[in-house]
């Protein structure tokens, strides 16, 4: 149960995003189990994937991020939310570190590292059965970056909870002690990996 202040407090707005990353630290939030339901009562839900809202409704307290950067529509919602959020938060080792998506920034051989990557994937890889021999080159796809970026080479980032992903015991904790003023860091207890 989260200890609300004396005075009760106007809830606090959080919205989150999911850039380049499998989706499963969101689920971890899920993992919070029956205690979102004292999350919810510290806090009203605006830009998120688990809401559905697109656009922030109004400025933030806290962002969530997850995910890295691999192409300009990450780098235009990361820089979007850290104009919006009074914190942000990267959430899970994709938005620290790059994660798995960022694998491709390490075995890269030429001269142009992302044509090498897209040939791999479209049209040279092992198991590939593209009778076009063409990359995907839609308008509507967002232009892929040289490389994965963590979140902290865009934008400036107040706190990273790490893990792949992020048991929600350590997700709850963090985010109920921002919302009542206790947090004061990570307890080592709270970030070791059996």
């Amino acid at each position: 149960m989260i200890e609300r202040p004396q005075a009760e407090l106007p809830k606090a707005r959080i919205a989150t995003a999911s850039l380049a990353g499998c989706f499963g630290c969101h689920m971890a939030i899920l993992d919070i189990d029956e205690r979102l339901m004292d999350l919810m009562k510290l806090v009203e839900v605006d830009r998120s994937p688990l809401t559905d809202k697109k656009r922030f409704t109004q400025r933030c307290d806290i962002g969530i991020i997850e995910g890295g950067c691999c192409n300009e529509e990450n780098v235009h919602v990361l820089q979007d939310f850290r104009r919006n959020c009074d914190v942000l938060i990267a959430l899970g080792q994709c938005a620290i570190m790059g994660g798995l998506p960022a694998m491709r920034n390490a075995i890269m051989h030429s001269d142009e590292p992302l044509r090498e990557c897209l040939d791999e994937a479209y049209i040279t890889g092992r198991y590939i059965r593209n009778t076009t021999h063409n990359v995907p080159n839609d308008p509507a796809l967002p232009l892929l970056l040289d490389e994965v970026y963590p979140c902290a080479q865009v934008v400036e980032i107040d706190y990273q909870i790490p893990g792949c992903a992020p048991e929600g015991d350590i997700i709850f904790d963090t985010l109920s002690k921002l919302l009542t003023g206790k947090f004061r860091g990570f307890e080592r207890e709270m970030i070791k990996f059996d």
